[in-house]
């Protein structure tokens, strides 16, 4: 556990006669799985967006309120990983994913644009407890390699937010809104298994340093703005690619399937981006992925047929490998408390950008989607110029 200082100290593990060694490997498969079932329950939304909007009625002009709901509560991480850092265990991890998979299953069951709201509200809020508690524990899990344990939990969430959009248009096609309910399922039934696997982690000692925020403001400064750019281009792709496919008159699985792609490739992204960040640096990493953002984002509002699988495919990787290097960057920024540094790099960051999102639905119905796509590839361009100051000069983990 990595908590004031950056000496390790043990987890507790449950009794039993598996070594330490296969113990943390069976813990970091387990948060693997925890994390993909977060994710998926909490980003699954756009690929049933346009059954949502037609189902309750609602404008194009909503999708940016509504998409925002989720993503807002994030603001909170760096919140709940002071908290979870003070109290340890396990209990953000269980409660945050029980409480995300349990609201996510009542979207379908939504009467109105308000009850719709809070649920998704709710969602974010579990996955904004999860997150911050998981990142610290999977740290905890790897002794060395933190970022290929990193990348591997990364994975898993890549793979959720990738497997259920097309999972849950599947299931709108063919059985219907309300039969969202499904998805909590897996989550109830592995549950006491993770409650068993997964690491709990000591609280903070009271003897532990205090964080020193007027030493970390200039780094903080460049990576939450280097990360909230990334929100709004990451997210902004991701709910307007099957708005656009919508209304050039596709389906709403193949839509879904687009998402899919993007984000299941981005398990590519992910793995190379916290393997090369070990091995070449962390700053030539963000700047190599957001300069092929740059140029695969106008093409994603060009592009027809079998090609935008394609840039979509390529992009994820593009936006998905710059995860893993911020992230442990949030982590030593703040060595004084390692769950606040992966919330600010996440959560925080991931709120900012979805700000963005919000008078994106009016844009879209007034301008048309070539505009919305042009605001995403200024976004990616200033993730570009930001990476370029990520340097020793502004902290020396940053390259």
């Amino acid at each position: 556990m990595m908590t004031a200082t950056d000496t390790d100290v043990p987890v507790h593990y449950p009794p039993g006669k598996t070594s330490e060694t296969r113990q943390q490997l069976a813990g970091l498969m387990c948060m693997t799985w925890a994390h993909f079932l977060n994710d998926g329950a909490a980003f699954y939304l756009p690929g049933i967006l346009p059954a949502i909007l037609t189902a309750l009625h609602e404008p194009l002009a909503m999708v940016g309120i509504i998409m925002a709901a989720i993503y807002l509560g994030q603001a909170l991480q760096p919140l709940a990983g002071i908290v979870a850092d003070k109290i340890g265990g396990k209990l953000f991890v269980i409660g945050g994913l029980a409480a995300c998979s349990v609201a996510g299953a009542f979207v379908g069951l939504a009467p109105n644009i308000g009850i719709l709201l809070i649920l998704l509200l709710l969602t974010g809020l579990g996955s904004t407890i999860f997150h911050p508690q998981a990142l610290a524990a999977v740290r905890s899990l790897t002794q060395r390699r933190h970022g290929a344990g990193l990348a591997l939990f990364l994975i898993g969430g890549e793979l959720g937010r990738g497997v259920w959009p097309l999972l849950t248009s599947l299931i709108v096609v063919y059985l219907g809104l309300h039969q969202l309910w499904i998805i909590a399922l897996p989550t109830l039934m592995t549950l006491p298994l993770m409650i068993k696997l997964i690491p709990s982690l000591p609280p903070r000692r009271q003897s532990a340093p205090r964080i020193h925020w007027r030493e970390h403001r200039r780094p903080f400064l460049v990576l939450v703005r280097f990360s909230a750019f990334r929100g709004l281009a990451v997210f902004g792709t991701i709910v307007f690619i099957p708005l656009m496919w919508k209304l050039r008159g596709g389906t709403l699985v193949s839509g879904a399937s687009i998402i899919s792609t993007l984000l299941i490739t981005g398990v590519i992204g992910q793995a190379t981006g916290g393997t090369l960040a070990d091995h070449l640096g962390r700053r030539p990493v963000l700047v190599g992925s957001s300069a092929v953002m740059l140029m695969l984002l106008p093409l994603v509002a060009i592009v027809r047929g079998p090609w935008l699988w394609l840039v979509a495919a390529l992009l994820g990787i593009a936006m998905f490998s710059t995860f893993s290097p911020t992230l442990l960057i949030g982590q030593d920024l703040f060595p004084e408390n390692r769950a606040l540094g992966s919330g600010i790099a996440l959560g925080l960051s991931n709120a900012l950008g979805a700000v963005g999102l919000l008078p994106l639905g009016w844009v879209l119905h007034v301008f048309g989607i070539y505009v919305i796509f042009g605001i995403l590839t200024v976004s990616a361009a200033l993730m570009l110029i930001t990476s370029l100051t990520f340097t020793r000069h502004v902290h020396p983990c940053m390259q």
